[in-house]
């Protein structure tokens, strides 16, 4: 008996998977990865408005303080992604809206601005899972606009607003 067990062992243990063609992956089509989450709503958003934002003359990206991401026009900011236990599927924006801050309270996305942050016109947007944050987006890049105007030299803002 113990000479049919090993040899059944040692077939087990020398058996060949699925046959895969030599430089192909026995993956399934679309290269699923465990590893690898689904892009969310929030995500691609902060994707789009940063690739927005690097349009704008003289931005950059950068890291901001603790967990934060920001835009800036030479060195000052003018867009805030992400806050303390930000989730993927959530996105925190703060943006300096001089013109309209008093006018988006109302906004179901704006959460209220205290202290330093209210004093200055800066407006802070929160996108939970169940919020649709890609249909904010038009919304969300005339704010950054307006942002980069409020904090770009005034050469930079003229060329942006078109009045040059």
């Amino acid at each position: 008996g113990g000479q049919a067990v090993s040899a059944m062992a040692r077939t087990a243990f020398s058996m060949p998977g699925p046959r895969v063609k030599a430089g192909t992956s026995p993956e399934p089509a679309g290269g699923y990865h465990p590893v690898m989450r689904k892009t969310t709503a929030q995500q691609k958003a902060e994707a789009e408005l940063t690739e927005f934002g690097l349009s704008l003359p003289e931005a950059s990206v950068g890291p901001g303080w603790a967990t934060t991401r920001v835009l800036k026009v030479r060195s000052k900011m003018f867009f805030v992604f992400g806050d303390r236990n930000e989730q993927p599927n959530e996105l925190t924006i703060i943006v300096k809206l001089p013109i309209s801050a008093g006018m988006v309270q109302d906004l179901y996305f704006v959460r209220e601005s205290k202290g330093w942050f209210k004093q200055h016109d800066w407006v802070i947007a929160h996108f939970d899972a169940e919020d649709d944050v890609l249909a904010e987006l038009p919304t969300l890049k005339g704010w950054m606009t307006q942002s980069y105007c409020a904090m770009a030299p005034k050469k930079l803002a003229k060329l942006v607003r078109g009045d040059a």
